[in-house]
């Protein structure tokens, strides 16, 4: 009896799934309460392991993360951005009302990335990069792109203004990811010169457009995402060290030459403000953090934002998060960012499709660095890059970008088999509730047949 696999041994798990912890879980669920420290710790540890194992973890952590990231930056931007409207004789809830209807916008194009198949995709690569590319040139245009805050970066069309960088990103995960897998499947990735050709000088080109707008941040950002292709490429650890050299001392360039970014760099780790009030920004923004405390000083409460802050609902969210949410608030923010992170990592090694690894690797890559950069800024540990902190901070264009890459991410994630099989056996669980609502209330409401003298008369 002792090969019994329902009673003695451990039974083999099914082809695809990852193996139960039976026995743990059953301990839990059994005789929980009379299991000392150690043997509920082992529980607890092997049931997250099965949690995080299955195949529709991904996809769940990225829509789950993502939602909640936008309704609590919608949260943040109505509490910071209050102040600024009612300085500009608007409604108190100006600013809410265009973030909210960016974010419907931004459903909008994140459902259609994400119920499209991964072939679609691949499919709508040049239109977009050569979309973004034209949009770029005419930001470039006197007369036609539009300045805001030194940087020429902005289309006007009226009743809207719209910001082509930051599609480029979008346009970089697609294109970068699906010649890379073009390459792969001819077996040309061997050769430097066709792994660096043409994606090093198609990145380059995006970085010319969106420095001749004086785009410093999202720059580093497209730097961070190539960097991110070659390594997930395979590059050799030669090249990739040589692009980095090249692209160390072009930065540097660009920021040694134009003063007010070297000043930047000098805001680094502050405590104190100079005469010139140079880190006027960067020093509030510390003081937010602290002024927070532990649980903040309460939603809306904060007083950075009356006019110490600059940016306290765009660059500067994550500061007047500290102030009124407290280290409780921000490192929520933080965990839901690494559990994003981690949800795309997962897409990105989990699948044997050059192109989905590649995408999922460039997107994952663009969120996260992006959200390093602004958290950095905001903190004083990075200078002031003038980034948005991804689905949080207030910004039509970049919420509408940032909820494009959760539409491709998601989009990613749901195609793998197992995926598929998860979403499949739901959607057919679905159907059967369905079905039994619309059967058993019928059963309920028949009458029953008479009885007694009733039934005798009959």
């Amino acid at each position: 009896m002792a090969g019994s696999g329902r009673a003695g041994g451990s039974s083999a798990p099914e082809k695809g799934r990852p193996a139960e912890p039976l026995r743990v879980i059953s301990a839990t669920t059994t005789a929980y309460k009379s299991a000392g420290p150690v043997a509920r710790l082992q529980a607890f540890r092997a049931r997250a392991r099965y949690a995080l194992d299955r195949p529709l973890t991904p996809y769940l952590l990225i829509a789950g993360t993502a939602l909640l990231l936008v309704v609590l930056g919608l949260m943040m931007v109505f509490s910071a951005s209050q102040i600024l409207a009612l300085g500009q004789h608007r409604s108190t809830q100006f600013y809410f009302f265009k973030q909210a209807l960016a974010v419907v916008l931004g459903f909008a194009l994140l459902l259609g990335f994400a119920l499209v198949p991964v072939a679609v995709l691949r499919v709508i690569v040049y239109p977009v990069m050569f979309a973004v590319i034209g949009a770029m040139v005419l930001v470039a245009i006197p007369g036609i792109g539009m300045e805001v805050n030194g940087n020429r970066n902005w289309l006007d069309f009226g009743v809207f203004q719209f910001q082509p960088s930051e599609f480029a990103k979008l346009a970089l995960v697609l294109w970068g990811a699906d010649l890379l897998a073009r390459k792969q499947k001819t077996g040309m990735l061997d050769q430097w010169k066709h792994l660096l050709v043409p994606l090093v000088p198609g990145t380059l080109l995006l970085l010319a457009l969106i420095m001749l707008g004086g785009d410093m941040g999202t720059s580093m950002i497209l730097v961070a995402m190539l960097f991110g292709l070659l390594w997930m490429v395979g590059a050799p650890l030669r090249l990739f060290v040589a692009t980095l050299g090249v692209a160390v001392v072009v930065c540097t360039a660009l920021v040694v030459t134009v003063p007010h970014r070297a000043e930047r760099l000098s805001c680094i780790g502050v405590t104190k403000l100079d005469p010139a009030g140079t880190c006027f920004q960067a020093l509030h923004g510390v003081y937010s953090f602290g002024l927070g405390g532990l649980f903040g000083s309460g939603l809306g409460a904060g007083v950075e934002k009356w006019g110490q802050l600059p940016e306290a609902h765009t660059d500067f969210i994550f500061a007047t998060t500290g102030e009124e949410l407290g280290l409780v608030g921000t490192l929520s923010v933080i965990g839901l960012f690494a559990a994003l992170g981690y949800a795309g990592i997962r897409v990105a090694i989990g699948t044997k499709d050059p192109f989905v690894r590649y995408a999922a690797g460039a997107a994952t890559t663009w969120i996260m660095a992006q959200a390093v950069i602004n958290l950095g800024s905001a903190l004083g540990l990075l200078p002031i890059a003038g980034v948005p902190l991804p689905l949080f901070s207030y910004g039509g264009s970049a919420m509408l970008s940032a909820m494009s890459a959760i539409g491709v991410l998601l989009c990613l994630a749901r195609s793998s088999s197992g995926a598929k099989a998860a979403l499949a056996a739901r959607s057919k669980n679905s159907r059967i509730r369905k079905q039994l609502a619309r059967v058993l209330p019928r059963r309920r409401t028949t009458a029953r047949p008479a009885s007694g003298p009733a039934r005798r008369e009959r």
